[in-house]
């Protein structure tokens, strides 16, 4: 599974402006619903849900909130580099400036896991991180998100 497949057109923010989880979960699913037209305040109550269960920040300063909303027809990613860390209460403490929103279908279990391991692959890469975080324009940062991970591991 290609990220670049995944991602949304005009759904990479290399500058979001957010201070605060909630605003950043609020903003994006705003974003979402534009990609997606479905509604803003459906996906910004369903982020929250999964958020409940647990924050989905990872570590290393990366969040994937990830939620399966119905209506959608298939996986959507969208990508946001922060303008400034935000808290994302993950489990290092550390503030998340790296932020990969995808929705998918209801029934969509297995690509909706393959999607989420792809983007694990592609975080866990130290170099793949640096592009993330130093690519300095939307371009360089749609490359850095589409080239292929050198890591086999799932």
């Amino acid at each position: 599974m290609d990220l670049g497949d995944l991602l949304a057109p005009r759904g990479i923010f290399p500058a979001f402006e957010a201070t605060s989880k909630k605003q950043a979960l609020l903003d994006l699913a705003a974003q979402a619903a534009e990609v997606t037209r479905l509604d803003a305040r459906t996906i910004y109550d369903t982020l929250l849900q999964r958020e409940r269960l647990g924050s989905t920040g990872l570590g290393r300063g990366i969040a994937v909130p990830h939620i399966k909303i119905e209506g959608i027809p298939g996986i959507v990613c969208l990508f946001a580099r922060m303008a400034k860390p935000i808290d994302f209460e993950s489990p290092d403490g550390e503030p998340v400036d790296l932020i990969f929103l995808l929705l998918a279908p209801d029934h969509a279990g297995g690509d909706h896991l393959k999607a989420l391991a792809r983007i694990s692959r592609l975080v866990r890469e130290p170099t793949a991180l640096e592009r993330l975080r130093s690519a300095p324009d939307l371009a360089a940062l749609k490359r850095a998100l589409t080239l292929p991970v050198t890591s086999h591991a799932a």
